[in-house]
């Protein structure tokens, strides 16, 4: 197969260009994932590198897989000596490798947000800290953002009594993960990068070895994965990095679109190439989202365009109330489908915020129409999923305090609360662990602040999980995965249980997961079946095809494509969010992530708002978003109003059928008095000038404060 076959020009310049750094921009749609897949083809095929000598960097193991089975293809040839994988699972094979150069267990488990969470709590119980005064969500956040900085506890600064509780709190942390020979997902690259500063053998062993580097979706990464890109690039500088800084959307993950913006200057001798070529939207479509996004400045200036049809741009629809908004989404679905233009599957409705989702639920149940919401609990973060995980991490690894105290007593041994109170008491004072508590227990007799019948049960827990521990040695993933079931009589416990039959189902989803490992020797693949579980992220397992309409958040849905698009909540407050509108930097992150919603669209994008929303429990009057008056009323393909309420008739309807007026607008200022034609005399409490009008709200004597669009109210000053 000729690799460059099939390519335009702007992407086969991309796959030839392998000396040197490389930035490739490519626009969404423009056919990225194609050019890195053909770019390592190209190494390996065209120029002989040797694909132990290639490292490809993706944002999720989905796109890992993806462009696996795609090279094995084009290259004709196993890939498997590629280093191809997501920064994190790239990190913890450095670290399971490497990482005792500076003290870290080959054996070390990775703590999830769920498993953090347990150990800030168990941080702030040893500080005498209250967890209602000091949220361990926040408390976890600010450390993500520390360790994502290369910030130890020490480099806290004090100012606040919140930071130096924060401060302490990180320091304990700490601890709690070393004492369980535990890493969490900050850690994976943090202790990387430091392994890499803090050894020079190692650095340079990785640095001779992979001679290409390349990164998908750069504008997403933070500094530590920057630091730990330019280390490895540091002897051949064979470095390629793809991204978009228009979609950059994931600040809150510390996300740093700076990376990609000042990648030139770090690497003067970069070449610069732009993917612009779009494949998937109509290029009314585009021409929509490029007048959206061009008011940024924080980005790089690309020109989107198809041979795709002309097409349909937006559909901008105003509705009276979120439930209209929902009941019109439905209700458009529905026609759409009964006309054979689309099927349910290849709709999906977008939103900024989870809580919009609950009115649209209702509006899809009560009309009968099915959905999914890419939402809810994800697999590995079910209860008897999570207890089994933890009984194969205890074998693994038997220091890890966390996984110990979820499953001690799970199913029911008679060890309660107050027992584990004093088991973590005990432990401490005796200067050990949980486990190695639990090993002194069984020995020591009498001499213990325990009764017999709970000494007898931590006992009898610690010589079943030391059993299991022993027989691991010699049980493939699979075989020990049923022992652990046989020996803590789980599958009785579980199945017992009202809704039984469904969690026994999902553990036997789990085993099977087990059987993709159970060929590999039996230590080797306990390791490598809990790094893969750790690992998993929410799209992994996002299916590709649903025959139902997908609801969906708009940072979930980046990496998407829809045949029909529906943005809900297109006001300001919602979309651009209310925390980010007085920040210039967070307000062209909503501006971005309005683009990424616009550019999943292929035939049909729809613009949807409501005039009243029900916010924060109170119900509000909203103004259209600042994102809608980006673009020019010749881009929508139609628009209107929905629904007959006398309040929206009558002060606010306005339709996009109706083109602009050309005449002067007239200017207003807060106090003049104005008198409206059904509404009568009242008093300009604010005027806004927009990009294709203007907007007035007004106070009525009897009716409240009112807001206006000039173009189509008839008001004059008094």
């Amino acid at each position: 197969m000729d690799i460059l076959a099939g390519l335009n020009p702007a992407q086969k310049e991309a796959v030839e260009a392998i000396n040197g750094p490389v930035l490739i921009l490519a626009g969404p749609g423009s056919g990225k994932t194609r050019v890195i897949t053909h770019r390592v083809a190209y190494l390996i095929k065209v120029t002989g590198i040797s694909p132990r000598r290639i490292m490809a960097v993706t944002f999720t193991n989905k796109a890992a897989r993806e462009m696996e089975e795609r090279l094995e293809k084009l290259a004709s040839a196993s890939v498997q000596n590629i280093t191809l994988g997501t920064f994190h699972a790239i990190c913890a094979r450095i670290l399971r490798t490497d990482g005792p150069a500076m003290g870290i267990d080959k054996k070390f488990v990775i703590y999830d947000d769920d498993d953090q969470i347990a150990l800030i709590k168990r941080s702030l119980q040893d500080l005498a800290l209250d967890p209602k005064q000091f949220a361990p969500r926040a408390l976890q956040s600010v450390i993500s953002n520390a360790k994502s900085q290369m910030l130890a506890p020490g480099d806290l600064g004090g100012k606040s009594y919140f930071e130096e509780v924060t401060r302490r709190v990180y320091e304990r942390y700490e601890r709690l993960l070393g004492d369980s020979s535990a890493l969490d997902f900050d850690d994976l690259l943090m202790k990387t990068v430091l392994l890499f500063k803090q050894n020079h053998d190692v650095l340079d062993k990785y640095q001779s070895r992979y001679m290409h580097i390349q990164v998908d979706e750069f504008q997403d990464t933070n500094l530590v994965q920057y630091e730990l890109v330019k280390l490895l690039a540091g002897k051949y500088r064979n470095i390629c990095v793809v991204g978009d800084p228009d979609q950059s959307i994931y600040s809150w993950r510390a996300a740093d679109i700076r990376n990609i913006l000042n990648f030139e200057k770090d690497f003067p001798d970069a070449k610069v190439i732009l993917l612009e070529q779009n494949y998937r939207s109509t290029q009314l479509i585009l021409d929509a989202a490029t007048n959206v996004i061009s008011a940024n400045r924080q980005r790089k200036p690309k020109g989107l365009w198809t041979k795709n049809e002309k097409g349909e741009g937006p559909y901008v629809i105003e509705t009276y109330s979120e439930e209209e908004e929902a009941q019109w989404v439905v209700n458009e679905i529905d026609r759409l489908v009964r006309s054979g233009v689309v099927k349910s599957g290849d709709c999906a409705v977008m939103f900024r915020t989870n809580a919009q989702s609950r009115v649209l639920e209702e509006a899809f149940i009560r009309y009968g129409m099915a959905y999914r919401l890419v939402a809810g609990t994800r697999f590995y973060e079910r209860r008897e999923v999570k207890d089994i995980i933890a009984y194969l991490r205890l074998i693994q690894n038997p220091n890890d305090s966390v996984s110990l105290m979820r499953v001690i007593n799970v199913p029911q041994r008679g060890i309660g609360e107050r027992s584990l109170d004093e088991l973590t008491r005990w432990a401490k004072d005796q200067g050990v662990n949980e486990y190695r508590a639990l090993q002194l227990i069984a020995d020591a007799g009498d001499d213990l602040p325990f009764s017999p019948r709970t000494v007898k049960a931590l006992a009898g827990f610690a010589a079943m999980l030391q059993n299991l521990i022993e027989k691991s040695q010699e049980l493939d993933t699979v075989k020990l995965f049923d022992l652990v079931i046989d020996k803590t009589g789980y599958k009785q416990y579980v199945t017992g249980l009202v809704d039984g039959d469904e969690r026994w189902e999902n553990i036997m989803e789990l085993r099977g997961v087990a059987q993709d490992f159970k060929d590999m020797a039996p230590e080797e693949g306990l390791t490598a079946l809990l790094e893969s579980v750790a690992l998993v992220a929410d799209v992994d397992a996002l299916p590709e095809k649903t025959e139902t309409v997908t609801l969906i958040t708009l940072h979930q849905a980046k990496g998407l494509e829809f045949p029909v698009v529906f943005i809900i909540g297109m006001e300001e407050g919602i979309l651009p969010h209310y925390k980010s509108i007085d920040d210039p930097a967070q307000l062209e992150e909503e501006r971005r992530l309005c683009y990424v919603g616009i550019t999943r669209a292929k035939q049909k994008v729809y613009l949807v708002r409501a005039f009243r929303r029900h916010l924060m429990g109170s119900s509000n009057v909203n103004k259209p978003s600042r994102f809608l008056e980006d673009i020019p009323s010749n881009l929508i393909t139609r628009g209107g109003v929905i629904g007959k309420e006398d309040e929206w008739a009558t002060t606010y309807k306005v339709s996009m059928n109706e083109p602009k007026q050309s005449k002067e607008l007239p200017e207003f200022k807060a106090g003049d008095h104005v008198v409206h034609e059904q509404l009568g005399e009242g008093v300009v409490v604010s005027y806004r000038r927009t990009k294709n009008d203007a907007e007035v709200a007004v106070a009525f004597d009897g009716a409240g404060i009112k807001r206006f669009l000039l173009s189509f109210a008839k008001i004059e000053k008094k």
